[in-house]
């Protein structure tokens, strides 16, 4: 894919120190760490290496990056690593796709208690899927998945929303065998909502009786029990949105499919159109009216305070394993699930697809060979480099 015109850094360095200095009454230390790591990425100020075609003798000089986990430009090495440990967990069955999405109504409180709101979405929405496929009236197995965790939508609003990648079926109660789904369906969705709903109320209920949410500003009187109570009331009579898609092939679709949910950011480069006279322009998916493209104009400090809003706590893990495939777990059941899949003999088990990281350097552009890193340079010596050019340094 070519280099985008305008990527999230080159907003940054123009406005950063500006927004920074604007909004100091609600920035943390970690929205400031995130806007400068994403500024300095593969430049200068993180030193980098050189490296060489071994085919043609290319060379290039090239900038290191920042591996912060927001930032748009780091996260495919990152992706293909993860991806490629993920191989030897596929099953040769089909695989469905569950989002499990917070009202809006939750919004408020979820920003202001990110890591205990998000790990309660994360807990609700595995355990009403580990409990309804148990239900002998719906699958009656043991289930595995992976959650991603996304809090965006497509307009870079909050909007917290877990996606679950579940392979169709499960392993019998007395683990003899592999329990296939009817043709098609994986779980009913309305019994999902209502249970999910019934979790994560409850778990907000727990969360207050713990003393672990905070209510500030418009949440202050949510503080107060009855109010609290109330709120809650309010949330349980509404429907919860769960949306299941249809199931999209086995192991050698199921890698790829990943690949669009475990590393993604709030907005990508490639969706950033213009950036003028202070105002931000970018693609974005309107869902709501059938997927159609439109474009939208914010503010520049508008644009930084929405990117903000997905900075998530610090160690907070957003993709997590659950079922067979929790870490307890994996080692003793996920052999037996694919031992018991191969027995049935219902697919011919093709061979996943190879998904080897890209090299580190990237490719040769001259005869498109991986190329080799044969020499690292601090940021100190480039940019001493770039004031005083010498031929060492030349990347022609």
């Amino acid at each position: 894919m070519s280099r985008p015109p305008l990527e999230v850094a080159d907003i940054i360095r123009a406005q950063g120190n500006r927004f920074i200095e604007n909004n100091r009454s609600w920035l943390h230390w970690k929205h400031v760490k995130v806007l400068h790591a994403i500024a300095r990425c593969r430049s200068a100020a993180l030193g980098g290496h050189r490296d060489q075609c071994p085919q043609c003798g290319y060379q290039a000089i090239s900038y290191n990056s920042c591996r912060n986990r927001h930032c748009p430009k780091c996260q495919t090495a990152a992706r293909d690593k993860w991806l490629a440990a993920r191989q030897q967990e596929l099953l040769a069955a089909g695989y469905f796709h569950v989002v499990f999405t917070l009202p809006q109504e939750l919004s408020s409180l979820a920003l202001q208690n990110k890591k205990a709101v998000y790990g309660l979405l994360f807990r609700a929405s595995a355990e009403t899927l580990l409990q309804v496929a148990t239900d002998s009236k719906h699958l009656g197995a043991e289930i595995g998945f992976l959650s991603v965790l996304h809090t965006w939508g497509q307009n870079l609003l909050h909007h917290p929303h877990v996606h679950c990648v579940i392979p169709a079926g499960g392993l019998s109660r007395d683990h003899s065998h592999w329990v296939h789904p009817r043709s098609g369906f994986f779980l009913p969705v309305r019994v999902l909502s209502r249970v999910f709903r019934g979790k994560f109320i409850a778990g907000l209920k727990q969360l207050v009786r713990t003393g672990k949410l905070v209510f500030a500003g418009k949440l202050k009187p949510l503080a107060n029990p009855k109010a609290f109570s109330s709120f809650l009331r309010l949330l349980f009579r509404k429907d919860w949105i769960v949306y299941a898609k249809a199931p999209f092939g086995g192991p050698d679709h199921v890698l790829h499919y990943l690949a669009r949910y475990t590393h993604r950011v709030a907005i990508s480069n490639h969706r950033l159109i213009s950036f003028e006279n202070d105002q931000v322009t970018f693609r974005w998916k309107d869902y709501a009216h059938g997927n159609k493209k439109r474009k939208m104009t914010v503010s520049s400090d508008e644009f930084l305070r929405r990117f903000l809003l997905h900075v998530l706590p610090r160690g907070f893990v957003r993709i997590r394993s659950f079922g067979f495939l929790a870490n307890r777990c994996r080692a003793d059941l996920l052999p037996l699930c694919q031992q018991l899949l191969a027995q049935q003999n219902l697919h011919d088990d093709p061979a996943p697809p190879s998904t080897s990281p890209h090299p580190v350097c990237g490719y040769c552009p001259k005869c498109a060979t991986p190329m080799l890193l044969i020499e690292r340079f601090s940021a100190a010596t480039l940019l001493a480099a770039l004031y005083n050019p010498r031929p060492h340094f030349d990347t022609s």
